[in-house]
Parts: structure tokens; sequence; C-alpha cells
């Protein structure tokens, strides 16, 4: 092992050390804080929205002692990712993907099914199952863990106090506090022109609902949703063409590389693509909806007909009737509000974590950012690497990135090495006829410490967080390819392409 490893771990036995008194001093503090508020006999946290940064948080926070408070102004918990985001699209993805490989591909690995013949009601009915069973699970978290819910939109009406509305705006509740968190989330990006009705015309709400498979759907936008709830309708039958505005799908962050190979595997699967095209206007004709569309570059015109237009341009900060001006907290150009390193806002009482507040929309970022918030406030240290945040598609294959992408390091001027695996050389990819897509290391050049990690292929989503790790723990692409994988399995293909990156070739490629 080189001397660089050597030295990278008795730095994480030093961390370790101090991850142990920072521990213990937080466990001090809650303990103290427990004492002071039973006493005052008043609320140590409001955390206002039960989407995965808020009611994470709530239960840290109640775990540290803290008497808390959790306003939620929907009927159910969990807010946009458990039951109208992420939960719900990855049970339709999924199981239209197995409709899809019954459908097309079973024959192909010697199954005979005869006719298969899809029951939308049904599959609906297994992601509403799923859903409901996990909203419900974080009510009985609540009351395991002694966390208040209140039902209600909660407003700041003073830097120790919310109030809790009726949907008419009147106040049923008004709840003292010491501390204040905003883990309010984001809403759907409307496009001014096109109005959404969640029947033909959709949100990735609407999209998620739908009572038929479209014969032919229009999606504005290739990033993330647009992609997944595409994939979900292309898989059961629909014609889909994403029109996007930048050259490139997958969004911001996804590297050039992996982009390119993702749309061409899209492509394959059938999905069609009007890149470098923007959406000029919409409108609904006797024989369903008309979209027109513009080239940015040469500005040609032309119409794209449709029966369901989905809407997927992004996400906007849910920042609106929260009281902010009241107590002088201004919000940035985009709606978000300012924190600090500690999640505090301009209000030394009020903090604020998640969709936002500046970085990604991701759902395992707010949980984090809550955890971490709720730390700082019972006494502890607060840190997170926004650098070790990985994101993923959910499409088939997945795509999955974390860290620097090539074209983030070309601009930063920093000198990179390059090692890449594809699936197609591995050996549990090939046995499991799924072999598109690979494996790409980004290591500096000279400290061999890995920089980003981005992958496209089985289970792009769950190796996503080896890579995490390794980059948490400061990994050099040499010490992932010295650990032994258990073969056969996908993860070797990261393994072939960490030991690619750091001596120049892989074992199983050439």
């Amino acid at each position: 092992m080189s001397g660089i490893t050597i030295h990278r771990l008795s730095v994480l036995r030093h961390l370790h050390n101090i991850r142990h008194v920072g521990k213990s001093s937080i466990q001090c503090t809650a303990t103290s804080y427990r004492h002071y508020s039973n006493g005052a006999g008043e609320t140590d946290l409001v955390v206002i929205g039960s989407g995965p940064g808020g009611y994470v948080a709530a239960i840290k926070a109640a775990q540290l002692g803290l008497k808390t408070v959790c306003i939620e102004k929907n009927a159910t918990l969990g807010g946009t990712c458990l039951n109208v985001g992420c939960i719900p699209s990855k049970a339709l993805l999924n199981n239209s993907h197995y409709f899809h490989m019954a459908q097309s591909d079973f024959k192909n690995r010697g199954i005979d099914v005869g006719e298969v013949s899809l029951n939308l009601p049904n599959m609906m009915a297994q992601k509403e199952g799923a859903v409901k069973a996990l909203t419900s699970g974080i009510d009985y978290l609540f009351k395991q863990n002694k966390v208040t819910r209140i039902d209600g939109h909660g407003k700041i009406t003073g830097p120790n106090e919310v109030a809790v509305l009726h949907p008419d705006g009147k106040i049923k509740d008004v709840v003292k506090t010491k501390n204040i968190l905003l883990a309010t989330g984001s809403e759907v990006t409307p496009l001014p022109g096109i109005d959404v009705d969640e029947e033909t015309v959709v949100s990735s709400t609407g999209a998620l609902s739908l009572k038929k498979v479209p014969k032919e759907m229009v999606l504005i936008g290739a990033g993330v949703i647009g992609l997944e709830l595409g994939s979900v309708w292309q898989r059961l039958g629909a014609n889909v063409v994403a029109v996007e505005f930048l050259s490139h799908v997958g969004g911001l962050g996804i590297d050039m590389e992996i982009a390119k190979n993702f749309q061409r595997i899209l492509k394959k699967q059938g999905m069609k693509f009007k890149m470098d095209t923007k959406v000029t206007g919409a409108e609904r004709t006797a024989d369903g909806i008309q979209v027109n569309v513009e080239s940015v570059k040469s500005g040609k015109s032309e119409q794209l007909n449709c029966d369901t237009l989905l809407v997927c341009v992004g996400r906007r900060p849910f920042t609106d009737n929260l009281g902010l001006e009241d107590v002088g907290i201004s919000k940035d150009n985009r709606g978000r509000i300012p924190v600090n390193s500690r999640f505090a806002t301009s209000v030394p009482s009020i903090f604020a974590i998640g969709d936002c507040i500046d970085g990604p929309m991701l759902a395992h970022k707010a949980e984090d950012e809550g955890i971490i918030c709720v730390e700082g406030i019972a006494g502890g240290a607060v840190h997170i690497d926004y650098n070790c945040v990985p994101s993923v598609i959910y499409t088939h294959p997945e795509v999955a990135w974390v860290g620097k992408n090539e074209e983030q390091l070309k601009e930063e001027g920093v000198k990179y090495k390059i090692g890449k695996f594809p699936f197609s050389a591995n050996s549990r990819a090939k046995t499991n006829a799924d072999t598109d897509g690979l494996v790409k290391i980004i290591s500096d050049a000279e400290t061999d410490r890995i920089l980003g990690a981005h992958i496209i292929g089985p289970g792009a989503g769950e190796l996503i967080n080896e890579a995490a790790l390794a980059m948490e723990y400061g990994a050099s692409s040499e010490d992932v390819a010295r650990v032994c994988h258990a073969h056969p399995t996908c993860s070797e293909a990261f393994r072939e392409a960490n030991l690619a990156a750091y001596c120049g070739k892989a074992i199983n490629n050439v």
C-alpha cells in the first residue's frame, strides 16, 4: 500500500476520534436542553414541512431531546417526495420495466409467457399502496419519537412564534418556540402561457396518475423528471418525444460523455428527441394538443401533435406566505432562503434546509441537512460536503454521478486522469443480459484522489454510493482498486474503472 494511502488512514483514525468526541458533546447538550425546555414549558423546535428534510429533522431533534412540533399543510406526511415525487415515480418505473421485459425481453431469456397485457388500474394501485405505507409510517415514527404533529399551514409571526392557519387563512393555533426550521420544499415550475389541467396538459404530479396510456406524448424538458416519467409511458406503449432547450439530456451536473451514451440508449429504446429546441406555445385542438417549437440555433419552427403534454421544466422553492418578510428575512432572486453554514437565516432562531435553500433539489440532500442542522441547534458540529452528494436518474439503465464531471474540472484547470470500464465486459452484467453503459472514474493526476464518479448501467443508483463513501473518506482510485469485490457482481466494474484510473489499464478489458 502506498505512502499516500498509509497517511490517509492515519488521518481517518484522527477524524474517527474527533467524531466520537463530537457525538458525546451532542448527547450532553441535548440532555441539558431537555431539562431547560421542560422547565420552561415551551417548544424547542417547530419544523414547518414534513417532506424528507422536515420529517427527518423533526425525528432527529426529538431523539436529541428537543421538544419538537412538525406543522404540515397537506393531509398526509412525506411532502412531494413520498406523495407525488420520488416514491410513486419509482414504483411506476420499476413496474413499467417489468412490463416491458415481459412483453419484449422474456422470450430472449427462455421464458414463454404468452400474451402480455397491461392492467393500468392495478399498476396504479400498487404505486398508491407503497405511498400509503410509507406516509403512514412517518406518522408511526412521529408517535414513537414523541414528535407533535399539527395540521395546517405554518406561517412565521415572530422570531419565536409560528401561527398555524386553516385553508381559509384563519389562525387555528399559535406555537411559541425557541427555534424554527423551514423545510417547505419546492413546487412545479410553471411554463408561461401553458395552463396545466393535470389531465391532458400535466405536471409531474398528473403524469403519475394518468387514466390511460397516451398514444402520443410530448415532454417539455429532457431532465431527470422528464426522462423518468417519459420512460414509464414509453415502456407502457406511448410514442414519446422530448423537447429540450439544452444540447444534452440529463439536466445540470451530468458528465457529457455519459449524457451522450444515455441519449443513444434511450433512442434505441424508442424515445425521440428534439434538442436545442424551445417551446413557444401550446394550444388545444379538436385532435388533441398542438405544441409549437422552435430551433434555438436556426429559428426554424414546427408543430408537434400529442394527446398528453408533460411540462417538466424544473421546480422552484416553495417560500410564499411563510411570513419571511415580516421578520426581516429576504429571499434571493430565485425565491430561495439565504442561510449560513449552520443553516441559520438572517434571524438567528430561524433555520432553513432542503429545496427552499440553495443547492440541488434532492431528497437525500434535504435529509442530511435536516439532521446536521438540528445537531447544530443542539450544540453539535455542523458539516456537509456537497461534493459528495450523489445524483441518480432512475431510468433503465440508471444514471448516477457524484463529485466533479470532466467539463467542470477542465473549466477549473484541474489536472486529472480517467479510468473507464464498460458493463459489456462485466461478468454479472453479461449473465444478466444487461450490458448497456459504463463506469467512469476521474481522479487527480498528482494525488490520485477520486474527484468524480459517473455511472450509466445496471444498478447505478446503488453503485454510486460506493463512490460517495470513498470520496467522503478521501480515497484514491488505488484504494478502491485494492479492495476485494465479490465475484460476479456489477460492482466489479466500479473497481476495474478505478484500477484503470490508477495504473492506466483494467484487468478484464483491453
